[in-house]
């Protein structure tokens, strides 16, 4: 059991990693002059393709056919907010500061759940996980920090919007695996990760589509470098990344300590974000009050991970909802 849990450790970490070459290849995307559009269409329209290739061993399309033709307009509703209204805002913020300012600003996500779940169930997952909340508002007070070290004491108006751009996407996420695994709760149609995440890319091609259309016609067509580094996103976090996240919570998904040190890792994406915009993008080191903001923010997602793992272990549809919101 030891060495299961450490590997499944291992493998949430390399996850983390992974998850963050999205902040950072955005970043330099913006940075080497493309713009940021590019980066969050060409990060879709690439997923897709990779997923089909993964699909045929995991069980091939199954049942997914036949559920995108019975409610078309719940999957394309819930695909748009999980993935276009998560995606645009994202990549437009990465234009505004540092790769870790971005990445420790996202993960407000973790809040997002706890504060949807009034909303979104009707039954005893209805109430308010206070603990969670408490758990958050440290994040939150550490985001604040970060944005508050990084910009000097002086927020502008830019500042602001892109902190705001950051928190849409952190809810609109959650909103959209949320909202189509409930779905999916009170149907007959048993679909894997896989599968839900290909008919979420699926049914979110039409807008992205639209948008690179829009894109093609005022900002230009994307060049070599702008394809590389999306494809780059696309393939780290939308298929390699997913796929060892959920892996690691299959692992131990009965083991309450376990459980929680694998969602914990989530605080690492900040770590690897700080080191490799550093080291590849030169961006400055975080320090004063935006370096006791990072720290908070772990903090709080280390705790939160804790809490969290406990509640959810042996609870199949607990673990179901954790690794929704780290899908693609």
């Amino acid at each position: 059991m030891r060495s299961n849990a450490l590997a499944a450790v291992g493998l949430a970490l390399c996850a983390a990693l992974f998850f963050t070459l999205t902040y950072v290849l955005n970043r330099s995307l913006v940075a080497g002059g493309g713009h940021w559009a590019w980066a969050g269409i060409l990060r879709y329209l690439f997923t897709l393709p990779m997923l089909a290739l993964v699909l045929p061993f995991q069980g091939g399309l199954g049942q997914l056919p036949k559920e995108l033709r019975r409610y078309p307009r719940t999957w394309w509703l819930w695909s748009s907010v999980g993935f276009v209204l998560f995606g645009i805002p994202l990549t437009w913020a990465a234009s505004s500061g540092p790769s870790w300012l971005i990445a420790g600003s996202f993960q407000i996500t973790v809040l997002a759940g706890p504060l949807l779940a009034p909303l979104i169930y009707r039954d005893e997952r209805r109430r308010l996980a206070w603990r969670s909340l408490a758990i958050g508002l440290l994040i939150v007070l550490g985001v604040s920090a970060m944005q508050w070290g990084h910009a000097k004491g002086q927020l502008s108006l830019a500042d602001g919007l892109a902190m705001g751009a950051v928190l849409l996407s952190a809810f609109a996420y959650p909103l959209g695996n949320r909202m189509l695994l409930l779905h999916l709760e009170h149907g007959e149609t048993q679909l894997n990760t896989v599968q839900r995440v290909f008919g979420m890319t699926l049914c979110s091609w039409p807008l992205w589509l639209l948008f690179a259309v829009m894109a093609w016609f005022t900002v230009g067509p994307p060049g070599l470098r702008e394809m590389l580094l999306a494809g780059g996103v696309a393939l780290s976090s939308g298929v390699i990344a997913t796929v060892m996240f959920f892996r690691a919570t299959d692992m131990v998904q009965r083991e309450p300590g376990a459980l929680a040190a694998v969602e914990a890792m989530q605080a690492a994406e900040l770590l690897f974000a700080t080191v490799l915009g550093a080291l590849f993008l030169h961006e400055a080191w975080p320090h004063g009050y935006a370096a006791l903001g990072a720290l908070a923010i772990m903090l709080g997602i280390a705790l939160f991970g804790l809490i969290s793992g406990r509640d959810a272990a042996g609870d199949a549809e607990a673990v179901s909802v954790l690794r929704g919101d780290r899908s693609a």
